[in-house]
């Protein structure tokens, strides 16, 4: 997309140029447009507000929409991005020109709910104008339709052209044009575009963006098109504009149509705007509406918050990642995040249309709990077909083809494929073969990791363990499955022996935050207390491991790695939320790690290598997980996500972190991808586990191994407090075990590792309970202040108070 700042400019240069030598001005067009290849060329924002495409197979275009504006259309699948823009420009003819996306306020609607069904609404600041604009794809071929209607509301006539910036085949630099048939018509290598309106072009013309041959730039100069040409043969950065006949008030309808070559391209566009608008878009919405028919019923955590419209369009936005060339394959989003600051001159960035297993499961899991077993069956088959390697492994994301787009290792994505096989009962023998090839890899590579889920270090990550224990635990039962008790025991024994020290690798006892006690985020070397340097790859700094702390050790209790209750989980709590968590506008959210450098600077510029990490909603459903692990209310959760979603109800991957900063929004959207498969899924499955109980994705047979059945839990009270000599502290409650609020009776607490004072009480499985700190000094008994502190003894064996003496 040209930047406003671009675009003015080159209006000012060419104003500038027609004062020094004006051109002359016809009205015939010339044989080829001169300024080959233009300037150089840059995607669009990845915060996109509505997006579509039809269920059918017949039909392999992807839309986006951001900015009231069109933005990239995908095609023949889901990884190869063929527009930088397409908007509307509006004349007087004599001393205004406007681009749509910079001179209107701006609404978008979803106009059906159960559909991907878009409409934007773009009024000018100056009242002269309205445009409304209609989103479809035609379910039948490769096109996209633009129902459109202008509205002059003063001080007519108005001109309205069509600005087509088509960026073919996951470049902006090499493509040509022309005029042919009245549409225009443009190619790149195997794939073309036709752009054509049902009312026909006025003029139409094809240059170099930024030269005198752009059409835009012709038309800001003296607010007529004047020089037009009827092709650009030289690839380079093509600019497309036609100009749409228009009275007072006119509706008419857009079609850009795709296809292996420009008469393919052309026939699409043009078979589209016969049928008419109206019929794509009846059959556009029907598949989209029998889609959620067939899916079980919507949760009672959706339906009760009013949240069903939300709920509908996430599983929508799931399907729709899903590529219909190679099915399974859900790209991780539509998006190029930051894309305005992205060289497209080349086709070597895949942005996030690329396939990570990691993303894949969670979409997976998402769309199981949806009952949508068949899209996660079609993914295991991707994964193991296509993804696989021959060493067992899995690669950090690729295109659809299973040729890198990025090429670390990622041990937690050679897991989740096993983890996801065993969820949807794959145990044949064809399937164990390929699973065991990932399981081996994962006991001769494992437990460290070239890099963990955030794809920036490596060493000992407690999400990738927990995925590595999940993922032997579940090979291993496959492997029983089908006769081979050798595999299964080694894959028991290695999973048993990590789960036994993951603590020992990743808890610090001497972290600078809080009391010093949690997991941090990555251990380079599996002593979490040797202070080591981590270096964050993303401009993020130098620091000591301790000091790096993110929530992905609630992985251990999500993946049945750890009971729910787990003392060094609980232990960590209060230093994940005391540095990561923000209360936004629309409710709790969390960074994914301090010292981030992944987001917008912070002026709110663009990223490009260093920035400042900011919220993520879906660490709001994974919190919301844990939670109901522990026996909580995960419904706050669900909500914060909900609200976190822009007009579209497309939830993104970051949101703005404070108020009044930026550009943005706090608790609303960034230039990130929005929307991310895996936000849409993570509230997805948050719904089903609250109406669960509990996380649903958990694999039964990871948590039966390591939660045992017990008869009672085990509570570790920890308080931080002060003492002078002879003073001691004790812990007294409502329950006889914590002394029946008898201070006589009080629990004595320990202070080995003071000013920590600790103590262990067995009380009953399922009971709540109050309770208080109270200091002794000889016969004078010292009650903390404040109300009485409340816990229960739920989900484990074993659980963890942490407090700090109120005075």
């Amino acid at each position: 997309m040209k930047s406003p700042k671009r675009r003015r400019a080159i209006v000012a240069l060419a104003a500038a140029a027609a004062l020094v030598a004006p051109a002359p001005v016809t009205a015939a067009p010339l044989a080829d447009a001169p300024g080959a290849p233009g300037t150089g060329s840059a995607w669009t924002t990845g915060g996109k507000e509505g997006f579509g495409t039809a269920t059918a197979a017949a039909s392999k275009v992807w839309f986006t929409l951001g900015q009231g504006i069109g933005h990239e259309i995908y095609y023949p699948t889901v990884d190869v991005a063929n527009v930088q823009d397409l908007q509307y420009v509006v004349s007087d003819g004599a001393g205004f020109t406007q681009l749509e996306r910079d001179s209107t306020t701006k609404r978008l609607e979803l106009t059906d709910p159960r559909s991907l069904s878009y409409r934007q609404i773009n009024t000018a600041a100056n009242g002269r104008y309205r445009i409304t604009k209609t989103h479809t794809a035609d379910p039948t071929r490769s096109t996209v339709l633009i129902q459109t209607r202008f509205e002059v509301l003063s001080g007519g006539p108005l001109q309205l052209y069509v600005l087509y910036n088509p960026s073919l085949n996951n470049s902006g630099m090499g493509d040509t044009g022309a005029t042919s048939g009245g549409q225009l018509v443009a190619s790149d290598g195997p794939v073309s575009s036709a752009l054509a309106a049902s009312t026909g072009f006025v003029k139409a013309t094809s240059g170099y963006s930024g030269t005198a041959s752009d059409g835009y730039v012709d038309l800001s100069g003296d607010h007529v098109l004047g020089t037009q040409y009827d092709s650009a043969s030289t690839p380079g950065n093509l600019v497309q504009l036609g100009q749409i006949p228009v009275n007072t008030d006119t509706t008419f309808t857009l079609a850009v149509g795709f296809g292996g070559d420009r008469g393919a391209a052309s026939a699409n566009a043009s078979a589209s705007l016969a049928s008419g608008f109206a019929a794509a878009d009846t059959a556009y919405r029907s598949g989209w509406s029998g889609y959620l028919s067939s899916l079980t019923a919507v949760p009672r955590s959706i339906t009760g918050a009013g949240l069903t419209t939300q709920y509908n369009v996430a599983l929508m936005t799931l399907k729709a990642h899903e590529d219909k060339t190679y099915p399974g394959a859900n790209v991780a989003s539509l998006t190029n995040p930051w894309g305005e600051a992205k060289d497209a001159n080349g086709t070597g960035d895949c942005g996030y249309h690329a396939v990570w297993s990691r993303d894949l499961y969670q979409v997976s899991t998402a769309q199981i709990a949806a009952g949508d077993s068949a899209a996660a069956n079609r993914s295991v088959d991707y994964l193991f077909t296509v993804q696989q390697r021959p060493d067992g492994s899995f690669p950090q994301n690729t295109r659809l083809d299973g040729t890198n787009c990025w090429t670390s290792l990622q041990m937690d994505e050679v897991a989740f494929p096993i983890v996801l096989a065993w969820q949807l009962g794959r145990s044949d023998a064809g399937m164990w073969a390929k699973v065991k090839k990932s399981a081996d890899f994962l006991v001769a590579r494992g437990p460290s990791t070239p890099q963990e889920r955030w794809e920036e270090n490596g060493g000992y990550s407690p999400s990738t363990i927990a995925a590595e224990i999940a993922g032997l635990i579940c090979a291993a039962d496959i492997a029983e499955r089908n006769g081979d008790t050798a595999s299964a025991a080694r894959y028991r024994e290695t999973a048993d022996g990590w789960q036994a020290r993951v603590s020992a690798w990743t808890f610090t006892t001497s972290g600078p935050l809080g009391d010093g006690r949690y997991f941090h985020r990555i251990d380079g070397n599996g002593d979490p207390n040797d202070g080591q340097n981590i270096f964050l790859r993303n401009g993020g700094g130098n620091h000591d491991e301790r000091a790096v702390i993110d929530a992905g050790f609630l992985d251990l209790v999500r993946l049945g790695v750890k009971p729910a209750a787990d003392p060094d989980v609980a232990a960590s709590l209060p230093e994940v939320d005391s540095t990561l968590k923000v209360n936004t506008p629309n409710g709790p959210m969390w960074y994914r790690y301090n010292h981030d450098g992944y987001g917008e600077t912070a002026s709110g510029g663009p990223y490009t290598g260093a920035g400042v990490g900011r919220l993520w909603p879906l660490l709001t459903g994974e919190r919301g997980e844990y939670e109901l692990a522990n026996g909580r209310e995960a419904t706050t959760h669900l909500a914060a996500m909900a609200a976190s979603a822009n007009p579209g109800y497309l939830i993104p991957e970051q949101v703005w972190d404070r108020p009044g900063s930026g550009g943005f929004t706090f608790g609303e959207g960034t230039g990130a991808a929005t929307p991310l498969a895996w936000s849409m899924a993570q509230f997805v499955r948050l719904a089903h586990s609250i109406d669960a109980g509990a996380p649903v994705e958990t694999p039964s047979v990871v948590k039966q191994r390591y939660t045992k059945a017990c008869s009672g839990v085990s509570a570790k009270f920890t308080v931080n407090a002060t003492t002078s000599w002879g003073q001691n502290i004790f812990v007294v409650g409502d329950r006889a075990e914590l002394g029946a609020w008898d201070p006589a009776k009080a629990v004595p607490l320990a202070s080995i590792d003071y000013p920590l004072w600790t103590a262990n009480v067995t009380l009953p499985q399922g009971t709540a309970f109050q309770y208080k700190y109270i200091r002794k000094e000889g016969g004078a008994t010292t009650w903390e202040s404040g109300v009485n502190r409340a816990g229960a003894a739920s989900g484990g064996c074993t659980m963890a108070l942490n407090d700090t003496w109120r005075p």
